[in-house]
């Protein structure tokens, strides 16, 4: 397995540059407002529910981070197999692992729950950034 060769660094880092990344998309002056307004939901009304705001950010991250250490382990099996392996190539899986698979295998749940289409584009589109994001900086450090 590739876990062992991974630079834990350029995980942690990418990680807390895609949980940056989804704090400013879903900011209230950037797309929370219409994402929220999407959603069917009141201005007033508190995001995460009646969850601890602690807990959603903390598991935010989680899935930030094990999200960017799948990516690596992705990426470090291309980097064995592919001689000439740039950070180019890194954001190029990573938008692609972003959008043939998270953006994809979400469109389903989105619209059989109801979203809409526009709930499902705000919030793929902040993960197939993130997911380039990350790729880029990983291969950067690999």
């Amino acid at each position: 397995m590739y876990f062992q060769n991974l630079n834990w660094l350029a995980v942690f880092t990418a990680s807390i540059v895609s949980f940056i990344s989804g704090a400013i998309w879903f900011g209230p002056k950037t797309f929370y407002p219409v994402w929220w307004k999407a959603l069917g939901k009141e201005p007033v009304e508190n995001p995460g529910g009646s969850s601890s705001m602690v807990i959603v950010f903390l598991s935010t991250y989680v899935g930030q981070l094990l999200q960017v250490t799948t990516l690596a382990v992705v990426l470090a099996a291309f980097r064995v197999s592919v001689s000439g392996f740039s950070a180019l190539d890194g954001l190029l899986i990573g938008l692609l692992v972003g959008f043939g698979i998270g953006a994809a295998g979400s469109l389903s749940h989105r619209l059989f729950g109801g979203q809409g289409f526009k709930v499902w584009l705000i919030e793929v589109s902040n993960d197939v950034l993130n997911l380039g994001l990350a790729g880029l900086i990983l291969a950067s450090w690999l």
